[in-house]
This record gives structure tokens, sequence and C-alpha cells, in this order.
């Protein structure tokens, strides 16, 4: 069974998606977080790995816009009432990198900050690929999990994927090139 989400194919044209990345591929980048019982982010490389990547201000800025002019169409498919949106996480997803099955919020189990993200959201900038080739990443997959049931969402470059946050969710290790992409969530 197919998991409720808001797909948007080109939220990105081409062009946008391509000086992203271009800005991207320059920065060095530090290990990404993750939360648990606190509310302070720990690095725990067994469970998420991958680097986290500062843009510019100006590049933050438009891609929170961008979001946010997304929230009353998100709001409508979902039927919740959004507020805010988080700072997008800038990502680049190496050869072995992965971030295991996890929820992003809203499932009542933490009494965290990150309990009141209701949507998660993911625009990809790169290519996923079934075989190695240039300018594409395979492996790094995002898959939707229940007890039951596993579905793939192919990655393509300027896709807006939009999910409940209490939705289980993955990326799969790396296996060739590199999976760049924008999360964030809207409270």
């Amino acid at each position: 069974m197919q998991p409720d989400l808001f797909v948007v194919p080109e939220f990105f044209e081409p062009r946008l998606c391509e000086t992203i990345l271009g800005e991207l591929k320059s920065l060095a980048g530090s290990a990404a977080t993750v939360y648990g019982r606190s509310g302070s982010g720990s690095i725990e490389a067994n469970v998420r790995r991958t680097l986290r990547l500062e843009p510019l201000d100006q590049t933050v800025g438009f891609v929170t816009y961008r979001l946010l002019s997304a929230k009353d169409a998100i709001e409508k498919h979902f039927a919740v009432t959004l507020n805010e949106c988080e700072a997008p996480q800038f990502l680049r997803y190496r050869v072995g990198d992965f971030f295991v099955a996890h929820q992003d919020g809203n499932t009542g189990m933490l009494r965290l900050e990150t309990e009141s993200r209701l949507i998660s959201t993911l625009i990809f900038l790169s290519r996923e690929s079934m075989w190695p080739e240039a300018d594409a990443f395979c492996g790094g997959s995002l898959v939707f999990s229940d007890l039951h049931n596993r579905f793939h969402v192919p990655a393509e470059p300027g896709m807006l994927v939009a999910f409940r946050a209490e939705t289980t969710h993955e990326v799969t290790p790396v296996t060739h090139g590199e999976r760049y992409s924008i999360a964030s969530w809207f409270r």
C-alpha cells in the first residue's frame, strides 16, 4: 500500500537544481545530527550518516520561500493547518551514507520540539539510477515502510515529496555517486 504523499514533479526547474547543486558541490559540510531522547542533536553514525551543508543565506531564504509558497496546497492535501516551516537542511549523501527507518515527529513518543512537526518535505536535487551513470546516484532510495509493505519513491531532480511526519521512512545506503536533497518540516 502506497503512503499518503503529496508530490510535485517539477517543483524546482532543471536550471534551478543545477544552480543549487553547483553551490552545494563546492561546500565541505559537517556530519548531520539525529534527535533522540534529548532536544540537542547528536552524531550517531550507526543511525544517520550524511553531510549537512551550509549554503548562502540567500539560497536558504529562497528555498524557504518556495516551500512556504506550497503551504496552502500541502495543507489542503493533508487536511491540516500548518504554521511555520523549519529552516531547510541541505544534505549530501556519499557512497555508504544512509539514514535508518525513522519518523520525523508527531508520534507522541518523545517530548521534544521536533514532535510538533506535522509534515515532512524533501526536494531532490540529483537523479537516482538503477545503474551507475554520470550525474546520478545508485542506492540512496527514499523508502516508506509499515509492518507489511515497502514503497520506494524514485528521485528526480526538482521533485518535491511531502508526507505526514509520523510516516516511517528511510534513505537506503548510497552505492554510487552522490545524492543531494533538501529536507524541511512544517509545524
